[in-house]
């Protein structure tokens, strides 16, 4: 296909997230016509939602490190950040007039913690590049070649030389993730692994004297350990939130992928937690080991150990009476306390998830084998990583990646054996 040829065709955008607007820049500089359609009234809706807490842009640790936080992945996911890694994120971001900075943890931040001025900026810039924002448009598959939709005024049909489909993954549905394009894929022969909760909490049994006393509670400064069924150590140290129906927070979305596979192979799941992190088993021994004369043992422990609050109760919690009149078990409690987890929390309430479009449907380009000219990028695909600013980047990234994979469709006519799908 001549140049000319290339910047006449029309690409149809489904989805408004960051993968999807990134998909929008990269055909737009491209010369193509670019229309986006999302469902709901406005785009970026998840995005906004992650900027309440201060948008966590991306991570500003070392390559290697960074791609191992995609795991299985990180193959896959390789090629995107080659191309458009968190160093090229934060130079767009500066583009737009949103300077960065890094957090103590080498997490990425704009200076003033907030998406909505990125966002304003980064929209103003596509719609000046000619990009066409069509909003409450509902992808409800095709008819014969044309995408179908659903609208206030009706269902409308759209042609289009090429399709990017950005529909998130299954979280969050009051945002426009609910994961309706999985039996709409399903149909045409694309394989899909189930839609799984990433970044989740985790139901615990907890007493009900436990539960009213602590939910909403921090647990702060802990290790968290897990070991899977092939004896791999997973751990992390950080802060959780006891919830009523169990723990949610960072640590234990750091770890929630292993967790959860272990949990969806069958029983539950032990975390083991580490209450003093700073000192060692025997410092607790001997701590725990001193008379405590008239003291009550929770006066004891929060003296000598450090151990007050919610690692208190927790500590009470998951032990037995006995525990307390032996200090080596006591120590070795407070230095390895079992919690055992029984289920993830729904996958509506998860940050973020797991499943999606496997990879060995897609070409390198991220086109559907069984669509030519459908093109996939975001959390639709089968990837997952931790929260921490890896999501967000590797969303933007296969964005770019799509976007490239669609111009090098439309300029390679070679590649064009089916045209676009038909009923």
């Amino acid at each position: 296909m001549t140049a000319d040829a290339v910047s006449s065709s029309r690409v149809a955008i489904v989805g408004g997230g960051p993968a999807g607007l990134m998909a929008a820049e990269g055909l737009a500089a491209a010369g193509l016509r670019v229309d986006l359609y999302d469902a709901m009234p406005s785009v970026g809706r998840k995005f906004l939602m992650a900027g309440k807490g201060g948008l966590n842009l991306t991570h500003a640790e070392a390559a290697p490190d960074f791609l191992a936080r995609y795991g299985a992945r990180s193959g896959q996911v390789a090629p995107w950040l080659a191309a458009f890694g968190p160093d090229a994120l934060r130079e767009w971001a500066r583009e737009l007039g949103t300077e960065t900075f890094v957090g103590s943890s080498g997490r990425v931040f704009p200076v003033d913690m907030k998406a909505a001025p990125l966002l304003r900026a980064w929209l103003h810039r596509l719609r000046r590049a000619g990009v066409g924002f069509h909003m409450r448009h509902r992808w409800l598959g095709w008819v014969e070649s044309r995408l179908c939709f659903a609208t206030p005024q009706g269902e409308r049909q759209v042609e289009a030389d090429a399709v990017v489909l950005a529909l998130g993954g299954g979280s969050w549905r009051q945002l426009g993730s609910d994961g309706a394009w999985v039996p709409l894929l399903a149909r045409r022969g694309v394989d899909i692994a189930p839609l799984l909760p990433a970044n989740c909490g985790f139901d615990v049994v907890w007493s009900e004297h436990f539960r009213e006393r602590f939910a909403g509670q921090p647990v702060k400064s802990v290790t968290a350990t897990f070991i899977d069924r092939e004896g791999i150590c997973h751990q992390r140290s950080g802060e959780f939130v006891v919830t009523a129906t169990g723990v949610e927070g960072s640590l234990i979305y750091a770890l929630s992928a292993p967790l959860r596979d272990a949990l969806e192979a069958g029983g539950t799941a032990l975390l083991r937690l580490d209450l003093a992190p700073g000192k060692s088993l025997e410092r607790i021994e001997a701590e725990v080991s001193h008379p405590r004369g008239a003291r009550s043992m929770a006066s004891h422990l929060q003296s000598k150990a450090g151990i007050a609050g919610v690692k208190a109760g927790l500590l009470r919690e998951c032990t037995v009476r006995e525990t307390y009149a032996d200090p080596v078990r006591l120590a070795a409690a407070i230095k390895d306390l079992h919690l055992v987890l029984q289920r993830p929390r729904p996958l509506d309430e998860a940050i973020s998830s797991a499943g999606g479009v496997r990879f060995e449907a897609l070409t390198p380009g991220l086109m559907l084998r069984a669509l030519p000219g459908v093109f996939c990028a975001g959390e639709m695909l089968d990837w997952e990583a931790p929260t921490g600013g890896y999501l967000l980047t590797a969303c933007f990234a296969s964005g770019r990646a799509a976007a490239a994979g669609v111009v090098d469709y439309l300029r390679r006519p070679a590649t064009r054996t089916g045209g676009m799908p038909e009923e």
